[in-house]
């Protein structure tokens, strides 16, 4: 069984592309800061994990992910290779995430000081969580 389940730190926005063809669909990548259990004398204190994820899903990461938010998400670990345009072969390995979710509340963002300039930022309610806007349901990738 290949599946996998972090929680950790976005390094940076998501960054989304559209596939190219007749039914385009868009593909985000982000990179997780994965804080690791134990840490041995010079040795780096997080892991950083490349995570991709495709449709809807990638399009909710655009609009309501952003750097420094605690997400959790779980998925299948995909690994592959290319030739650089040095001729070196590159290997890769991806998380290929199938769920993803807010893994810390409003109130916990503003009390760490999260950078809040993200379009999703200022539509909070009282108990700390996010509103969701109007007609939105039908794109939320948790239904």
């Amino acid at each position: 069984m290949n599946k996998v389940v972090l929680v950790g730190r976005l390094t940076r926005d998501p960054e989304v592309r559209y596939s190219q063809g007749e039914n385009s669909m868009a593909v985000a990548r982000y990179t997780l800061a994965v804080n690791r259990r134990f840490r041995r004398e010079n040795e780096p204190e997080a892991d950083f994990i490349r995570c991709v994820v495709f449709g809807r899903s990638a399009e909710f990461a655009e609009k309501y992910f952003f750097q420094g938010m605690r997400v959790s998400v779980s998925g299948r670990i995909q690994t592959g290779s290319y030739t650089n345009g040095d001729g070196v072969r590159v290997y890769t390995t991806d998380i290929v995430v199938e769920e993803q979710e807010f893994a810390e509340s409003r109130a916990e963002q503003d009390g760490r000081g999260a950078v809040r300039n993200h379009p999703a930022a200022g539509q909070g309610s009282d108990d700390g969580f996010m509103n969701v806007p109007d007609g939105f349901d039908e794109e939320l990738p948790f239904n």
